[in-house]
């Protein structure tokens, strides 16, 4: 039996990739799920929206966590949770960014409703935790996080 080519291999593999990108076993190939216009919205409202949610409102069973100072805005620590059941996303935003949204986390039954990540803030801002829950409604949480040296854009 031959052993096939360099060639025939790669085109082999190109095809096993495309047909489970395909299926959905390979999301970093199908970007069909990607909330682009999330991402170019300016403000915590638009941004909900533009994620199917309706108008945020205030919950105390949503936290966001974060240093009351940041001295490097390009690393900011920060997290959100809720103690609600039924949450399906966390969303983390950044009110006076070039764009507000910095993070977008799906959940599941199986993962806790609590995520940490690091976001580049370009000043002194609030920063919102958002939960999204089954039921469309959208309940946030939001801190001040003041910046000393300039993240994004400064």
């Amino acid at each position: 039996m031959k052993e096939p080519t360099r060639r025939e291999m790669l085109t082999a593999s190109a095809k096993v990739a495309s047909l489970l990108a395909a299926a959905g076993f390979l999301p970093g190939l199908a970007h069909a799920a990607w909330p682009q216009a999330a991402f170019e919205t300016k403000s915590v409202a638009d941004a909900v929206k533009a994620l199917g949610g309706s108008a945020p409102v205030a919950s105390g069973d949503v936290t966001v966590t974060g240093p009351d100072i940041a001295e490097n805005g390009a690393v900011v620590p920060v997290g959100a949770a809720t103690t609600l059941a039924g949450a399906k996303r966390l969303l983390l935003l950044v009110e006076k960014n070039p764009n507000a949204l910095a993070a977008v986390f799906d959940l599941t039954d199986a993962v806790e409703p609590n995520i940490l990540a690091r976001v580049k803030m370009a000043q002194t801002s609030n920063v919102y935790a958002v939960a999204m829950m089954a039921d469309g409604r959208a309940l946030f949480a939001s801190k001040e996080i003041k910046v000393t040296l300039g993240g994004c854009g400064g």
